[in-house]
């Protein structure tokens, strides 16, 4: 028995990887590779002699991040999974105590490492510790599904997401830059918390997906649309977008800047950035007996000069 240890009393079988944040696993064929100058990184030979293999933890063999710890014995493991193995060392099998390895921590300091997302186009490499922060807004990074019906797990490039959109989750598409949409709901008063993505536009090459949604804001039943970009906040800002509704003589407009799909459409609902209905009005267009939902929404897409 290591000094200041104790055997554990249960052996566990299995462990989890699901982290906060992904952290990714090396290519470890051993081959030196030259990364291409990019945004972030700088130009170099990034380090595949093996060192990485000490610094990935034994249960979720994902990359540690200080503080790195190690039994008695001197077995490490990343911090997450000191907590998920109940403080006993999924090796030996001693207490872990409260021990850091310095010692691999530095080591980690003198290495440098490609991006993650280098297969779909980052040829950027970083210092290890800069690696992660980078990989958290690398506009390679896959997108989530932007279908707000469900919370959908697939991820992927746009041309993935286009194609998932339409196959999986039945998704209309349009091409054009105007629209005119008519929602109609036989009971709105049973209408709450509901979601529905009408459907997804082909505009100047690229993909917008439209969101018409009910909830409750505060203690007001109310109907809001917006409009979300299928790509990065830098290139959504290059449009701009209008929605329009109304009858009888009167008329709502919204005029703004469509959304990256980089934020949910829960944040988007909850800043209220779009054209916003309250139910009353909303039935009030829809005519005179307001025992049906009939609303017509019109918009149009351009792009800025």
């Amino acid at each position: 028995m290591a000094p200041g240890g104790s055997a554990c009393k249960e052996v566990l079988e299995s462990y989890s990887t699901d982290y906060d944040v992904a952290m990714a696993k090396l290519d470890n064929n051993g081959t030196p590779t030259r990364a291409i100058t990019g945004s972030g990184g700088k130009q170099g030979i990034y380090s595949t002699n093996g060192v990485h293999e000490l610094l990935e933890c034994p249960v979720c063999t994902c990359l540690m991040y200080p503080p790195i710890h190690q039994c008695p014995n001197g077995h490490t493991l990343c911090s997450n999974c000191k907590i998920r193995v109940l403080n006993c060392c999924p090796t030996c099998r001693f207490d872990l105590g409260n021990i850091r390895c310095l010692a691999l921590e530095k080591v980690a300091e003198s290495l440098e490492l490609p991006c993650t997302y280098q297969s779909l186009g980052c040829n950027d490499i970083f210092p290890y510790y800069s690696k992660l922060k980078h990989e958290q807004h690398c506009r390679f990074r896959p997108y989530n599904c932007p279908y707000a019906g469900s919370e959908c797990s697939v991820t992927g490039d746009i041309p993935t997401l286009v194609a998932h959109l339409k196959d999986d989750h039945k998704v209309d598409m349009h091409d054009g830059c105007t629209f005119n949409h008519r929602y109609v709901k036989s009971n709105p008063h049973e209408v709450e918390n509901a979601t529905w993505m009408l459907t997804v536009f082909n505009c100047f090459g690229r993909q917008f997906c439209l969101h018409f949604e009910a909830f409750q804001l505060g203690m007001a039943p109310v109907y809001m649309a917006f409009l979300r970009f299928m790509g990065d906040e830098n290139e959504a800002k290059k449009f701009s977008y209008s929605l329009e509704v109304g009858a009888n003589g009167r008329k709502l407009i919204w005029q703004g800047i469509p959304r990256s799909i980089r934020d949910s459409h829960k944040k988007v609902r909850d800043s209220q950035d779009g054209l916003i209905i309250q139910r009353n009005l909303a039935l009030y267009f829809s005519g005179a007996e307001r025992e049906e939902l009939k609303l017509r929404v019109t918009g149009r897409i351009w792009k800025e000069e």
